[in-house]
């Protein structure tokens, strides 16, 4: 399973989508979120501003699968 790092508490799905580079265009990953082909922890999503955390599995229909891990740069 792929894994997507990031630096803040969160990230919004569409823009989680197109950091895995599942989709080129955050239209693209609007589109996959609408036609209900992506699930977040084995639950389907439709809203696209869905706030993703550490260790959460997003799952985009026929395409494939990450994981969002959180790494903290403070010190």
């Amino acid at each position: 399973m792929e894994e997507i790092i990031i630096q803040t508490e969160f990230i919004k799905l569409q823009q989680a989508i197109k950091l895995a580079g599942i989709v080129g265009q955050g239209s693209d990953a609007k589109l996959l979120i609408q036609d209900s082909a992506v699930k977040v922890n084995g639950i389907i999503v439709t809203e696209r501003g869905k706030k993703i955390h550490h260790n959460d599995i997003v799952t985009v229909q026929d395409i494939g699968e990450f994981k969002v891990i959180v790494k903290n740069t403070r010190k």
